[in-house]
């Protein structure tokens, strides 16, 4: 996820994932290690910034929502569609983030 502020960025991806960042690897980059084979990275380049999207699923989207409305985050709620449920979020940047979780039995 490229951002214009990095910093800024990774008090808001703290709030998204629920904890902070696991790793600075170097100058402006951040990572947060999800799973053992999914991380995410974000990287301060003001050129590239606001045109990422990421695709996270989730098996309790009704939690995911009910976290980031905790932590200030919006969202225009979970939707449904064809094949699975979604949440889209935007980091202040405009990136999209867009957890899927199961259709409800």
């Amino acid at each position: 996820m490229t951002v214009v502020d990095l910093e800024a960025a990774v008090g808001w991806y703290a709030k998204l994932f629920g904890s902070d960042a696991d790793a600075r690897p170097m100058d402006g980059l951040a990572e947060w290690h999800l799973a053992p084979t999914f991380g995410v990275q974000v990287w301060a380049d003001a050129s590239r910034a606001g045109h990422s999207t990421m695709v996270v699923d989730d098996s309790d989207l009704d939690e995911v929502a009910v976290r980031l409305s905790r932590e200030g985050i919006s969202h225009p709620g979970i939707q449904e569609a064809t094949a699975s449920r979604v949440l889209v979020v935007e980091d202040p940047d405009g990136n999209r983030i867009v957890f899927t979780g199961p259709l409800r039995s």
